[in-house]
C-alpha cells in the first residue's frame, strides 16, 4: 500500500504539469475505467433531473461514487489514486480492493465485475462507452491498457484545485445550481448555474450519446464552467477552464471577459482559459475566479438573466 509519505514532489505540487501528450496512453484508458464506475451509479442510483444521479465527485484521495443504495444498504466505490486502488466497500461492513495497474480496459472490466461479485453485488450497465468516438465494448477492448500511477495522481491534484475553486463559485449563487461534479463521459469536472426558465431542444451530435440524454441534460437554460484535461483533435488539446451558456446568447464571442489569458473558442462556442497560464500564475486562486464570475456575468446579462436577484449574499457574522 503507498503512503503520502512515499509520493514525489512532483506529485505533490498543488498544481502540476499535465500537458495531454505526455500522459494520453492513461488518460484515455483511464477515461474508460471511470465511465464503467460511473454506469454502475448510473444504473443504482434514483434519477435526479439533468442526470446528476450517475456522476462522481473528488475525494481527498482520488473520485468516488459516494453512497448508492443496493437492496436494504448502500455501497460506495472509491478511485484511491494515492493507494492505485479501486475500493469498495459496503454497509455491512466488507471491504475490497483491486488494484490500478497496467492492464487492458477488458482485464479491468473483468476484475471489477469479479470486484462486484465479492460484495454480492449484481448490476447491469450498458457495457459500451459513451461521448467517445471509439465505442468498442468494455469486455473488448484490450487496445487501451496503460496506467500511470504518477500521471493519474497529477491529473487528480488539479481537479481538486478546479473542484475547490468550483465550489467556491457555487456558492456566490442563490438559484438551482448542480454540485461540483465530474462528469465520465467527457472526462470533465462542471458546475451548472440554471436561469429557472425552459430551453429550447439541444440539437445533439455528441458522439455515442442519445439524443434523449443530451436534451434531459440541457432541458434548462444554463450556464456551466468546469475544468478540462482536453483531447486530441477537439479543438482544446491541453488542460484548460471552460465556460459557456445553453442556449448561448447573441455576443458571447465578443463579451469583454477576465482575464487577458482566456479567449472565446469559436469551434466549441465556449470561453476557454488555459490551465497552463493558470498553474504559472502568481495567484492561480484570483485567475480562476476572475474567469468564472466574468464569463457567467457576461452571459448571465447577455441571455436577460435577473443578475442580481440570483447573486448570493453570505450572512454577516
Amino acid at each position: 500500500m503507498r503512503t503520502s509519505s512515499k509520493l514525489s514532489q512532483t506529485e505533490t505540487d498543488a498544481w502540476p504539469s499535465l500537458p495531454l501528450d505526455a500522459w494520453l496512453p492513461t488518460y484515455e484508458t483511464l477515461h474508460r475505467w471511470t465511465q464503467i464506475v460511473g454506469k454502475t451509479r448510473l444504473s443504482l442510483a434514483p434519477f435526479v433531473n439533468h442526470w446528476w444521479h450517475c456522476t462522481l465527485y473528488v475525494t481527498p484521495r482520488g473520485l468516488t461514487t459516494s453512497a448508492m443504495p443496493y437492496r436494504s444498504g448502500i455501497i460506495e466505490l472509491e478511485f484511491d489514486f494515492l493507494n492505485d486502488v479501486l475500493s469498495a466497500r459496503s454497509s455491512d461492513g466488507e471491504t475490497t480492493s483491486i488494484a490500478l495497474q497496467n492492464e487492458s480496459v477488458a482485464d479491468f472490466y473483468q476484475r471489477y465485475r469479479e470486484l462486484l461479485a465479492s460484495l454480492g453485488v449484481q448490476v447491469e450497465i450498458n457495457a459500451v462507452p459513451n461521448e467517445l468516438p471509439d465505442a468498442t465494448p468494455f469486455a473488448e477492448d484490450v487496445t487501451h491498457a496503460t496506467y500511470d500511477a504518477e500521471a493519474a495522481r497529477r491529473c487528480w491534484r488539479a481537479m481538486m484545485q478546479a473542484d475547490r475553486l468550483l465550489n467556491r463559485f457555487r456558492g456566490q449563487f442563490s438559484g438551482k445550481c448542480s454540485p461540483s461534479h465530474f462528469w465520465w463521459g467527457s472526462f470533465d469536472l462542471a458546475c451548472t448555474r440554471f436561469s429557472g426558465r425552459p430551453a429550447p431542444p439541444h440539437p445533439g451530435g455528441i458522439p455515442n450519446l442519445p439524443l434523449y440524454v443530451v436534451r434531459e441534460a440541457y432541458s434548462r437554460e444554463c450556464i456551466s464552467a468546469g475544468w478540462w484535461p482536453g483531447s486530441s483533435g477537439s479543438g482544446i488539446e491541453e488542460p484548460a477552464f471552460y465556460a459557456y451558456a445553453y442556449p448561448e446568447p447573441k455576443g458571447c464571442d465578443i463579451a469583454p471577459i477576465e482575464p487577458e489569458d482566456a479567449t472565446y473558442n469559436a469551434t466549441l462556442r465556449e470561453w476557454v482559459l488555459p490551465y497552463e497560464r493558470v498553474r504559472r500564475s502568481s495567484d492561480p486562486d484570483a485567475m480562476v475566479m476572475r474567469f468564472l464570475e466574468s464569463t457567467y456575468e457576461a452571459a448571465a446579462k447577455l441571455g436577460g438573466w435577473d443578475v442580481d436577484m440570483l447573486r448570493a449574499t453570505p450572512p454577516d457574522d
